[in-house]
């Protein structure tokens, strides 16, 4: 069979289309900390190919005839939680097994009783890779993956069973160097005891020499990604593609690979391989994923719900420029998830995770509204945009108070109201596409919708800007500012239409003051101001 673009699970080169993952890391550096017998952090975002760098790293090492090099993976020790026994023996398990079938070494298999019994959870898997490094020939490198799942006391034994280890060296063999491989840095493990104490992971495993980051694919890594594709089967992407699948996934390994598959294969008509991957072809593709609501996007909005990230989405949502109060470790922490970019501006990381986020957030809200899409088009299939904004003033009216409070991001609430509104009416004929950010104090909207359902995106499209706004500051000085913002984004896209919300959050004003609608003009350009 050919090879695919990878979605699940390690990449095995015989089967799918990869960057070489060594060229992914700084292996000087990383062969000079294992020379130097240091322990260190190595971690990067969900399906990012950690797993996938890791054996290809034990690999190269194992080849250099220098060292043993030895991948396991402890997440099934995860269930146990705080039964330390039970977690840690499932880890030993891991250990012993991953000797056995990856190395070929059976000698854990006789050791590990006999250590267990004499050693308890709370020793056993020290001992036996103490035992382990006083009988083998060459020098251990142990790489832990997923360790950043375990919770509990169990995560407490392990990391303080590492840090014995490491400390006792020379005088009690150990293994040369721990590599710790998850999600997040170890600084940033927040670990419940049974006692109710929390400890951190910084003081569990003081011993760590670095954390090193991996990262996305940089552009020329996605290009040459696709272009495997076309060498093996003579399928062409059009050129035009690749600038808008830098800007949805940032080269984020998971989308760029799933973006490939949907393209190549979900889209049934590509499977003949003559048939050229347009930019149409990969716009919908993109539709296509974002409507999914795939594994690994649901698991990433998970993440929204904890306290650490909630600041600082609620933040970029809201485009409150006010960070103050927010440590810069849950900012580290955000970004080591992947949600955020901090440089050159803080920023939810790619177009595709601006769009699922607010989906997410509002999913059961968007699916309860009771709107038709039919009743806010034309005759000649047009969205008849102030007829749509008018019913939402109502719908505001009536269910914003009852509605945000539902939220868990309320800062964001009238934006993820309308957005979720909006989606109820538009997806299924057309499209949504979001930006907002720190300090802009504002969401943009753009909406494309096919006026000809027959030829869709190959025909005429139908260009909405919507600009939302909070009101902070004077009305009047909030319509001036944010005409002159609506009429530059609609210029920018190329709209027909454009239309600026504000939100008056204001508890002490009645709603008749609220409801309210008007047009202004800027630089020939008329658009339509609405209060809510």
């Amino acid at each position: 069979m050919p090879r695919h673009f990878n979605t699940t699970g390690p990449v095995h080169p015989e089967d799918h289309y990869c960057i070489d993952p060594m060229s992914r890391l700084d292996w000087e550096e990383i062969h000079d900390l294992i020379g130097a017998k240091k322990f260190f952090v190595l971690h990067a975002p969900r399906q990012t190919g950690k797993t996938t760098t890791l054996l290809a790293m034990a690999d190269v090492l194992n080849q250099s005839g220098d060292y043993t090099a030895l991948y396991i993976n402890v997440e099934s020790a995860q269930s146990a939680r705080g039964n330390v026994a039970e977690g840690m023996k499932r880890i030993v398990y891991s250990l012993v097994e991953g000797a056995a079938i990856r190395l070929k070494d059976t000698r854990l298999r006789e050791w590990h009783e006999t250590i267990w019994n004499n050693s308890g959870p709370h020793g056993a898997f020290h001992g036996l890779l103490s035992r382990w490094a006083q009988e083998n020939p060459k020098p251990i490198v142990l790489m832990i993956d997923e360790i950043d799942s375990l919770v509990g006391d169990t995560l407490i034994s392990l990391l303080r069973q590492l840090r014995e280890g490491y400390i006792g060296r020379p005088g009690i063999p150990f293994i040369q160097t721990a590599i710790l491989c998850g999600v997040r840095d170890v600084r940033d493990y927040r670990i419940h005891t049974e006692h109710h104490e929390i400890i951190t992971g910084g003081s569990a495993f003081n011993v760590k020499a670095k954390s090193l980051v991996m990262g996305s694919f940089n552009q020329t890594e996605v290009q040459t990604l696709y272009q495997q594709h076309t060498t093996e089967t003579g399928q062409v992407f059009d050129p035009a593609i690749f600038p808008e699948l830098w800007e949805d996934t940032h080269g984020q390994p998971w989308l760029v690979n799933a973006l490939g598959h949907e393209l190549t294969w979900e889209d049934k008509a590509a499977r003949d391989r003559t048939t050229p991957i347009t930019r149409e072809r990969y716009r919908a593709a993109r539709d296509r994923l974002i409507y999914s609501r795939a594994t690994h996007l649901h698991q990433l909005t998970d993440k929204l719900r904890e306290p650490r990230v909630h600041r600082l989405i609620a933040a970029i949502l809201a485009g409150d420029e006010n960070l103050s109060g927010i440590p810069a470790d849950d900012q580290e922490y955000v970004v080591d998830l992947g949600l955020i970019e901090a440089r050159p501006q803080m920023r939810i990381s790619n177009r595709i995770y601006q769009e699922i986020i607010p989906r997410e957030l509002v999913w059961v809200e968007q699916t309860s509204i009771m709107q038709q899409q039919a009743w806010y088009l034309t005759p000649q299939r047009r969205i008849d945009t102030p007829k749509l904004l008018a019913a939402f003033q109502q719908f505001f009216r009536e269910n914003s108070q009852s509605w945000i409070e539902r939220f868990d991001y309320k800062e964001a609430g009238p934006q993820l109201l309308l957005q979720a509104f909006l989606q109820r009416i538009i997806n299924g004929g057309g499209r949504i596409n979001r930006e907002y950010g720190l300090g802009r104090k504002r969401t943009d909207l753009f909406i494309e919708w096919p006026v000809d359902e027959e030829k869709g995106y190959y025909g005429e499209i139908q260009r909405i800007v919507l600009e939302l706004k909070i009101l902070y500051k004077s009305l009047e000085a909030t319509i001036s500012e944010g005409v002159e913002q609506t009429a530059g984004y609609a210029d920018q896209c190329g709209a027909d239409e454009a239309h600026l919300i504000i939100f008056d959050r204001r508890p002490d004003i009645a709603w008749d003051d609220k409801i309210w609608q008007r047009q202004k003009s800027w630089q020939g350009r008329t658009l339509g101001v609405w209060g809510m």
